[in-house]
């Protein structure tokens, strides 16, 4: 059939896509690890700081904390829908199509959602090396899920 070619790359895809979503999500555990160890601790006769925020990461810049949460979350669904995906490629047929192109999208969209954040920390400057490397893989994976979702959606043709 037309779609198979398409059934190699849909699946070398899949595999570097989780591959790189279990590691964003594996850094974005460490920094909110990092936050919780050496962020504010308030007792009950401490008052909150002027400029108090919930989301405050001593590491990185005032976009760290939003990054990190809005990165974790884009990694966790796109582990999860590579599930799906493993699903669909096997199967490869319209049947399996529409339960894997939905959660490939939900993933593509969070992890646009946290390109946009990681475009606006590496804008303000001054983070680590881990962070660095969290942004270059969201920024990566904007376009390798998008190509995913290419490979799946134009090789899953009229078939049944």
């Amino acid at each position: 059939m037309a779609g198979d070619q398409f059934k190699p790359l849909a699946s070398g895809l899949l595999v570097l896509n989780f591959c790189m979503y279990v590691i964003v999500s594996a850094i974005g555990g460490w920094a909110i690890n990092i936050a919780i160890d050496r962020g504010f601790i308030i007792g009950p006769d401490l008052v909150l700081p002027a400029h108090f925020s919930p989301i405050y990461f001593p590491i990185g810049n005032a976009a760290t904390g939003f990054f990190v949460v809005f990165a974790l979350i884009a990694g966790v669904v796109g582990g999860a829908s590579s599930l799906a995906g493993v699903h669909h490629i096997r199967g490869w047929n319209i049947d399996s199509l529409p339960s894997a192109l939905s959660s490939a999208l939900i993933a593509w969209t969070l992890t646009l959602l946290a390109m946009g954040l990681a475009c606006k920390e590496i804008d303000m400057e001054g983070r680590n090396t881990h962070l660095r490397t969290m942004e270059a893989f969201i920024i990566i994976l904007s376009a390798t899920q998008l190509l995913y979702i290419l490979a799946i959606h134009g090789g899953s043709s009229r078939r049944r």
